[in-house]
């Protein structure tokens, strides 16, 4: 999961209850929390729906934060490091440079798989109890539309509307 989360949206039960920066979400949740502290919200990162913890979002990740860099560890084979460090620029200038390479090949196609993976990510955390909820995965992944907006339609409201925003990009082909 990413460190940089950028919106988020919180549930308590089927209902929105705050969505926006990790930090209005979580002061909207604190608030809430201070009525009623049995709450139990579950938030998720607007842009790949997977779950976060009320203290990530307010944790600090190290790295230059004004330019969005984000420290992490990669374990790579000696052969693999040797051929980075001769790189020019180094190790992480070669694998930027690969990743944004790798990122714009196939940019729609890569756009349909994360929006599938998020709207299935969120269906299955929010809705795997929910009638049709098999057969709306597999419309999702057959990218069948029509199918999948008929099968949640039926779904609880906040449901049905965050599965249907999480999805937009996955009917694209």
């Amino acid at each position: 999961m990413s460190n940089r989360i950028v919106r988020c949206t919180a549930f308590i039960g089927p209902e929105i209850v705050a969505s926006g920066s990790p930090e209005d979400v979580a002061f909207a949740l604190e608030k809430l929390a201070r009525r009623d502290p049995t709450i139990a919200p579950r938030i998720f990162d607007d842009a790949t729906a997977w779950p976060i913890h009320l203290d990530q979002l307010k944790a600090r990740a190290p790295g230059r934060r004004k330019l969005g860099v984000v420290a992490r560890e990669v374990t790579l084979l000696p052969h693999h490091w040797d051929w980075l460090n001769n790189q020019p620029g180094g190790a992480s200038v070669a694998l930027r440079r690969l990743i944004d390479e790798a990122r714009h090949a196939d940019p729609v196609t890569d756009r349909v798989r994360l929006a599938r993976a998020a709207a299935y990510r969120f269906m299955t955390a929010m809705a795997g109890d929910q009638p049709g909820y098999g057969e709306a995965t597999k419309a999702l992944f057959a990218s069948d539309a029509a199918r999948y907006h008929a099968l949640i339609a039926g779904w609880p409201a906040d449901v049905r509307f965050y599965a249907a925003i999480l999805a937009v990009d996955a009917f694209e082909e």
